[in-house]
């Protein structure tokens, strides 16, 4: 079955994205899905304003956090039809030395909607079956929720999932996250849920307060402290509240060179440094820190599609805040929602829905 669907391109760096008219058809092992939402990221931004290069040549539609339904199927996928989904933003083929000994985060054969193949900023999308993550209507229902508000899990919560994850937080650790807007607020919410005590750093101090009151146990607004201040005061909660000395997980999410420096800098003996965030600037650090702490930095690309159903769960048991962080607004609106998220005119992160 052939259908008739649109998707908003991205022609160049900073030129108004245009509205195409497609078809949607699934070959084998590929599923349509018809868009109940799609996340605005940081990332998308990074392609738009700052000319960061997409695999897929332009023009291009953006947006990999999609959530929808199955309204057809290519064949042997039957089964999806008709289903609630949340798409991966990173699928990896399955098939390759690299997936089977589970490392698909680096596949090199992986889909990236918005990036590799045309993304979610459209009324359909058509990608592989692999993957999806199926979502229980009725718990949806229960948690207050739309299909939509969950397009986020796609990144937003399932990439802070996977970092804390493979980081190793246990209960009664120490954990600190660098920028608490998007991504950042989800690392917070997840550190928690693995049973952290959670510090949160940003210049925002609107964002630090939203954040206060969804997981984070202190928070420190870095252009009124930082540097040696500021491990001085966070060793001093720590102590104050028998916490450890060492081993402290510290992520990086702001996607900035000040964050960046700042997260390095606050290593201590046995630290796991996680880099979540993205930015093109260069950082210069001491390397031998590392060493000298008998430290670790691990980078976290997106999240293994088997992670997706543990970290939609924390969701839907009301473990991870979605709604007050999300705001909804018409797919149509797209150039000047994209202008209101790049000046920073948005406290909450865009969901860009089809036909609203």
């Amino acid at each position: 079955m052939s259908l008739n669907a649109y998707r908003w391109m991205m022609n160049g760096v900073n030129e108004p994205m245009t509205r195409q008219e497609f078809v949607a058809e699934p070959a084998a092992d590929e599923v349509v899905v018809e868009v109940a939402g799609c996340g605005v990221c940081h990332t998308d931004l990074g392609f738009y304003y700052d000319g960061v290069r997409t695999n897929s040549p332009l023009p291009l539609a953006l947006g990999h956090e999609i959530s929808g339904r199955v309204v057809d199927t290519g064949t042997g996928d039957d089964d999806w039809l008709g289903r609630a989904v949340i798409i991966p933003a990173v699928i990896p083929c399955g098939e390759c030395d690299l997936c089977k000994r589970g490392k698909g985060t680096i596949c090199r054969n992986q889909k990236m909607p918005g990036n590799d193949i045309q993304g979610g900023f459209a009324s359909h999308i058509v990608v592989p079956s692999r993957g999806l993550c199926p979502v229980d209507e009725q718990r949806l229902a229960a948690a207050g929720l739309e299909l939509a508000d969950v397009s986020v899990v796609a990144d937003a919560v399932t990439t802070p999932y996977q970092a804390v994850y493979q980081a190793g937080v246990t209960p009664g650790s120490l954990a600190i996250v660098i920028g608490v807007g998007g991504v950042g607020g989800y690392c917070v919410q997840m550190a928690k849920a693995f049973g952290a005590t959670v510090v949160a750093i940003d210049i925002d101090q609107a964002k630090l307060d939203a954040i206060s009151e969804h997981g984070a146990a202190i928070t420190f607004n870095a252009r009124e402290i930082s540097g040696r201040d500021l491990k001085k005061a966070i060793s001093a909660f720590a102590k104050e509240h028998g916490l450890p000395s060492t081993e402290w997980f510290i992520f990086e999410c702001s996607g900035s060179k000040p964050g960046q420096e700042s997260a390095y800098g606050l290593m201590v003996h046995g630290a796991t440094l996680s880099v979540v965030g993205f930015t093109m600037d260069k950082v210069e650090i001491r390397l031998s820190n590392l060493m000298a702490f008998h430290a670790r930095a691990l980078g976290n690309w997106g999240c293994l599609p088997e992670y997706y159903p543990a970290a939609l769960d924390l969701v839907l048991d009301g473990k991870v805040d979605l709604k007050d962080f999300v705001e909804k607004k018409p797919l149509s609106e797209i150039n000047s929602v994209f202008a209101a998220v790049h000046d920073h005119k948005m406290t909450r992160r865009a969901i860009l829905v089809p036909g609203a």
